[in-house]
């Protein structure tokens, strides 16, 4: 369940817990825009809600992983849910960024 309640599929009384079935989602299902700071200043008609594996959320997180990994995914969130390197780069990216 660590990283899986942000993707879960599960229900409360589901066999060995909610988080069991973690990973269902690739897309946040509240699609908000999440455009809260001007340090990465969004891109016009883009959202930033959680996508990929650890829901990557909120235009920072996207610049700041973007410029980790060499991507525009200010201008390009899409990537993190339609580019499986991608999507995984930025998890792990943001698994060990403090």
């Amino acid at each position: 369940g660590q990283t899986s309640h942000e993707t879960t599929g599960g229900w409360e009384s589901a066999p060995d817990g909610p988080y069991a079935w973690g990973y269902c989602f690739v897309s946040e299902i509240n699609q908000d825009v999440y455009c809260s700071s001007n340090q990465y200043p969004c891109a016009a008609g883009k959202k930033y809600y959680g996508r990929g594996p650890i829901q990557l959320t909120h235009n920072y997180n996207y610049g700041q992983a973007g410029q980790a990994l060499g991507q525009d995914l200010i201008n390009n969130p899409d990537l993190v849910a339609t580019d499986p390197v991608v999507s995984f780069r930025t998890a792990i990216w943001f698994w060990m960024t403090p």
